[in-house]
Formats: structure tokens, C-alpha cells, sequence
């Protein structure tokens, strides 16, 4: 039996079902598409949920079915594509069958890159609705946070700014000139988060036992409730050695999908 995770994981199980008191709306090439004040977060899985729709509230655009049906254990659902426009994205959505379990039947549930942007009223969403049971939280601290990868030292700064989230590690965001670039490369990935926001920068690290691909990051510009991190530069835990005030951390296992946090 492996030892539990340093940080709290998600409490939510597969199959919950609750109301989400939010504006939720999609477009497709600037095309208001999905409008609805009636979603309702569904789980297929514990780490964050889905939004599941009334169809009737798809506001410039149509579902075709595309005959394929799956039974899942909430119930039978159906595969079909989005029409918005002259733009018609195979296997976007798919609508539950009238005996599927509490809060599905009837309503749809969109693949997340069937839209072009998602918004919870006025603020984009990013990869994925935000979990109402999942906290982020950005927290100055007098920490000292040194990073290194086969023993070449990265990063040696003497604070920093810790982010906290639910079911991920510590993440460490340090300032830029306490960071070793002569040993980073600049790396052409993007990646994004929905609580915060598109990626600026990545980085690979090289070291005299070869290179380390996109080991750090920085959001040059994140959500308005992670501004302490902007132009910071955080590094996996997973895959580097993490000093925090001379103590070593234990790497945490790698996050299947990976993703910055």
C-alpha cells in the first residue's frame, strides 16, 4: 500500500450531479452558440466535472445524429455533431437517453473542443469547467526554494509564492532573477489551466546528463484570482529535486494527464 499524497485529493465521486448557478455560454468563430442559465455539473470522472445542458437552449447552431449510441451507467447516450454556421464538428456532443440517471436525461453534454471559447458569464473557461469543490489559492511565502535536476542547481531563490490546489501538489512560483536561464531553453509549448489560464513561457533544462524537456513555466498573464503568480517561473516537483528551506521534498507521482499548476 503506497503512502497517501501530501496535499488533498478530490472528495467528489464519478456520477455526481449538481446545479451550477452560473451563465454559462460557447461560441464557434465569434458565433454565440450554447446560452443556458439551467446547467447542471455532471462527473464521469472525480476530477472535475462536465456541464450537462438542456438542448433547447444550443441558440445558433443543430445536434445530428450520428447513429452511434453507447450504454454507460447512467444510462444510454448518443453521439452526435454540432452545425453552427458553415462549420460542422463530428462527434461534439452527446445527448442522454430519457432513463439516464438524475440531472442527464434529455440534456447534452458538449466535448470542451466542439466550442472555440466557453465562458462562465463574462470570464473565459479554459480546459475544462472549474469544480465548485476545488480551491486554488496564491499565497506569499518567506520560504526558501532552491531547484535542481542531476545535481546542477536552477533555481535558488529566497521566497516565493505557493499555490495550493485541490488535488495537486505545492506548486513553488519563484522570481525570474533568482532562476538560472543559462541553463533553461525556451520551448514553443502552450498549455492552459481553468483556474489559471494560458501558459506564457515554458522552458526545457539542460544539464551535463542531457536535456530536460519543458521541466518549467510561467502565466504571464493568469486569472485575475492568481495574479501573484504573473511573470513567475515554477518548475514539476515531479521531475526535479525541490529544496524548501533546506529540506528535500518527496517528488510526488507524475499526473497522468500532465499539466502546470
Amino acid at each position: 500500500m503506497g503512502h497517501p499524497a501530501p496535499y488533498p485529493g478530490m472528495i467528489v465521486p464519478a456520477g455526481h450531479v449538481a446545479p451550477v448557478p452560473r451563465r454559462i455560454r460557447a461560441y464557434v468563430g465569434g458565433r454565440l452558440v450554447l446560452d443556458t442559465r439551467r446547467a447542471r455539473y455532471v462527473w464521469e470522472w472525480p476530477g472535475y466535472p462536465q456541464y450537462s445542458v438542456p438542448a433547447e437552449d444550443i441558440v445558433g447552431g443543430d445536434l445530428a445524429d450520428e447513429g452511434y449510441e453507447e450504454r454507460r451507467a447512467p444510462g444510454p447516450v448518443r453521439r452526435h455533431a454540432l452545425r453552427a454556421g458553415d462549420r460542422v464538428r463530428a462527434g461534439a456532443a452527446w445527448v442522454w437517453g430519457e432513463d439516464a440517471a438524475e440531472g442527464r436525461p434529455g440534456t447534452v453534454r458538449f466535448e470542451w473542443d466542439a466550442f472555440d471559447t466557453w465562458f462562465e458569464e463574462d470570464e473565459q473557461v479554459f480546459v475544462h469547467p472549474r469544480s465548485p469543490y476545488a480551491r486554488v489559492d496564491a499565497l506569499r511565502s518567506g520560504s526558501r526554494v532552491r531547484v535542481s535536476a542531476d545535481g546542477t542547481v536552477l533555481a535558488d531563490a529566497p521566497s516565493c509564492v505557493a499555490v495550493f490546489e485541490t488535488g495537486l501538489p505545492t506548486r513553488y512560483y519563484l522570481d525570474q532573477v533568482h532562476v538560472d536561464f543559462t541553463r533553461l531553453v525556451p520551448s514553443d509549448t502552450v498549455t492552459s489551466c481553468p483556474y489559471k489560464g494560458t501558459t506564457g513561457a515554458y522552458w526545457s533544462a539542460v544539464t551535463a546528463a542531457g536535456t530536460h524537456e519543458d521541466l518549467a513555466w510561467s502565466y504571464a498573464f493568469p486569472t485575475r484570482q492568481l495574479l501573484p503568480i504573473a511573470g513567475l517561473v515554477c518548475f514539476y516537483n515531479e521531475r526535479v529535486d525541490l529544496y524548501v528551506d533546506g529540506l528535500l521534498l518527496p517528488r510526488p507521482a507524475p499526473l497522468r494527464p500532465a499539466r502546470p499548476s
